[in-house]
């Protein structure tokens, strides 16, 4: 276990394992009770590695239960409703998926009609070299493989028709920061709402300083009722749709997902499989340095429809370490942005730059410390070497985590959570970490 200056973290461990249990729901795992009633993409493919520590066959049915909302064109929904919570908004009704879009003649669990950061074949990898492989078997493996790069090709087809390397997303919420100051340029272009009936859910329970603002959810309804309207078909969807934005994370996120999927199909003679994502991940490394702003020292996400940069740092910008896309050069000017957020006194990692004019210490995605975005810089900062920065991250992160308690995301300063309580995946990162030796 590693030593974070906890005076008794056998203690956390168990409150961790405990929200795990108190949030399963039969194998699967919602983030949080009430909150978030159903089961979400990346919040699983974490809470996977989290119940790697406790309970390996527990772990793989959480990625079952995950592929059970698989479309018949790969695409793997951000949510998956395996039960009904009609207080919950916007829920499949809003969502109204057709029968056409799954598998023909399988059963299948509504889902919403968006993804999500592609984390679940990184998660799979880890699972699959850890020190237990009794659970599962390799037919079974490989068949999961399967899927996920059937959700892989989906996001080089419907998200990048062009095959430039660089994939899309079409809502904010695909993004998994939803609220990030990063799309506010984008979004103001979008219309509001047409529905003006519905009531979130949100903020009855949460402080409304801390969820994203009204009008910002408006556009996001807008988005979906579009996306219905136009029953989900990428062709007809990539034409002139209102919000088009390359996201940094996302890319990262999926590029070394598509290194962590390459490796677990080459144990399996998978040639002509691994040919193609070895192609596919040729062409994104070289298209990454693209988003690369020189004068500003930074990786950013890019406006698709104006073809401009987005210059908002967020930690998004820090993901590509993730996926082994900077120089070392590169990664040594981003560590150094890292460090210089610490000596200012910031928790590591403010979701938006502490710095930037629309950073606020509270509000979802626009400034608060999110631990699973943590445990991924992390990861990629000892991709370079940076393993005392990525310490220092990850001491700060499980130290707020029992000091404040297991939730969604933390003030920058430490001074308090915020969001969900009993939070899931906060429970999975302190988890992986606690029994990384």
């Amino acid at each position: 276990m590693i030593q974070t200056g906890l005076n008794n973290p056998d203690k956390f461990v168990k409150s961790a394992r405990s929200i795990l249990e108190q949030n399963d729901r039969g194998g699967y795992t919602v983030p949080t009770d009430r909150l978030y009633p159903y089961q979400w993409n990346w919040d699983s493919s974490i809470c996977a590695l989290g119940w790697q520590q406790l309970d390996e066959a527990r772990a793989w049915q959480e990625i079952r239960m995950l592929l059970k909302g698989q479309w018949a064109d790969g695409m793997l929904p951000h949510i998956v409703f395996h039960q009904d919570s009609p207080d919950y908004f916007p829920n499949a009704d809003v969502w109204n998926v057709p029968e056409e879009c799954f598998p023909k003649g399988v059963a299948h669990p509504p889902t919403s009609g968006i993804s999500q950061p592609p984390v679940l074949a990184t998660c799979i990898r880890k699972l699959w070299e850890g020190k237990q492989k009794s659970t599962i078997g390799t037919g079974e493996l490989r068949q999961i493989c399967q899927q996920v790069l059937a959700w892989h090709r989906w996001y080089w087809s419907a998200r990048d028709p062009k095959n430039r390397g660089l994939v899309s997303i079409l809502h904010p919420w695909e993004s998994g920061m939803d609220n990030s100051p990063a799309w506010d340029e984008a979004l103001s272009r979008v219309p509001s709402t047409q529905n003006s009936s519905y009531t979130r859910q949100d903020t009855s329970l949460i402080d409304s300083r801390q969820r994203p603002l009204q009008k910002e959810y408006d556009r996001y309804l807008y988005l979906v009722e579009k996306l219905r309207d136009q029953v989900y078909d990428s062709l007809k969807i990539n034409d002139g749709f209102p919000f088009r934005v390359i996201d940094i994370g996302l890319n990262s996120i999926l590029q070394r997902a598509n290194l962590d999927l390459l490796a677990l199909l080459d144990q399996f003679g998978m040639k002509s499989e691994c040919l193609e994502l070895e192609g596919r991940i040729q062409l994104t490394h070289y298209a990454i340095g693209n988003l690369w702003d020189q004068k500003l020292e930074g990786f950013f996400s890019l406006d698709e429809i104006t073809d401009e940069p987005i210059q908002v740092s967020t930690s998004a910008c820090f993901l590509p370490l993730f996926a082994g896309l900077a120089t070392n050069e590169q990664a040594a000017k981003i560590g150094s942005i890292l460090e210089n957020w610490s000596e200012q006194g910031f928790h590591l990692v403010p979701s938006t730059s502490p710095f930037h004019p629309k950073y606020e210490s509270q509000r979802y995605w626009r400034g608060p410390v999110w631990p699973h975005v943590n445990w991924m810089i992390c990861e990629g900062l000892k991709n370079y070497g940076q393993d005392a920065l990525a310490q220092k991250i990850r001491e700060q992160t499980m130290d707020l985590i029992s000091k404040l308690g297991f939730h969604e995301y933390y003030h920058p300063h430490g001074k308090s959570g915020f969001g969900g309580a009993s939070f899931s995946w906060t429970a999975a990162v302190y988890l992986i970490w606690s029994n990384d030796a």
